[in-house]
């Protein structure tokens, strides 16, 4: 048995604990979200916040090693698509297919925790591993800096 604090609740989950985190959050707590994209942490379509500061791949991360820390996924961010970035990419429409974007968002979210206001250097630097296959960067970059701005 593994406790873990998701999305601000304590979640018991009787799994392996070298269990993927994503599939934990997926096919155990119904959180689906978070997406699969390639499974060995390259794509970024399985990102999530890990103790509201740190952008983790949760394909390659254990149940076991989130033991004890707090994950927030995309349905934690806001219930009501109210959080800056949420409302960022929404209002500038920036999925396309939609596919990555929960991964973006929430690396975009620990980026603005770490630099509130970043270039585009910045974003370029910190989102360069996080793959759109339909090619949306530069309405990504948008966001972040109209979020960054709120």
């Amino acid at each position: 048995m593994t406790t873990l604090t998701i999305n601000g609740q304590q979640k018991t989950l009787d799994v392996p604990p070298d269990m993927p985190l994503l599939w934990a959050l997926r096919d155990i707590l119904g959180l689906t979200g978070t997406k699969y994209g390639c499974g060995v942490g390259v794509c970024g379509a399985c990102t999530v916040l890990v103790d509201n500061s740190t952008a983790a791949r949760s394909c390659l991360t254990t149940v076991a090693e989130m033991e004890g820390k707090s994950i927030t996924t995309i349905e934690g961010l806001s219930t009501d698509n109210s959080h800056p970035l949420q409302k960022a990419w929404i209002e500038l429409g920036v999925p396309q297919c939609g596919y990555c974007q929960a991964g973006q968002i929430m690396n975009a979210t620990a980026l603005l925790i770490k630099t509130p206001k970043p270039t585009d250097e910045d974003i370029n630097l910190w989102m360069k591993d996080d793959i759109c296959r339909c090619g949306t960067y530069q309405r990504i970059r948008a966001a972040i800096h109209q979020a960054a701005g709120q």
